[in-house]
């Protein structure tokens, strides 16, 4: 949990992509390309590392500690709920679940920030 607080915005942000496209839990081409679209090979792959490991509550909790770290201005956050919804929408389709997924990450980040 401590390497958490070292992680880039970016990082974070790839942390908490890999979270909302599991979140139905399958992972499809298209969102692993629009998470491949903010960062290098490298950092995805790192980051998808230290996912893959975690549980949901750990995963949470990662997600809470790390926007905590940074100073998200409100900008900052208007960018981040963008690029998730983007994300749900890469296979064409906005589902129940991934809606309320966002909802709820909305709430944990406006929380957390």
């Amino acid at each position: 949990m401590d390497s958490v607080q070292s992680w880039s915005k970016e990082e974070l942000l790839v942390y908490i992509l890999f979270y909302a496209a599991n979140s139905n839990l399958s992972e499809t081409n298209m969102e692993r390309n629009v998470i491949l679209s903010k960062v290098d090979m490298d950092t995805y792959q790192m980051v998808y590392d230290e996912f893959k490991n975690d549980n949901d509550y750990q995963c949470i909790q990662k997600i809470i500690k790390g926007l905590e770290t940074h100073d998200y201005s409100k900008l900052d956050l208007k960018q981040l709920f963008l690029d998730i919804k983007i994300l749900f929408f890469a296979d064409g389709e906005f589902d129940q679940v991934e809606h309320v997924v966002f909802n709820w990450l909305k709430r944990i980040i406006n929380d957390a920030a």
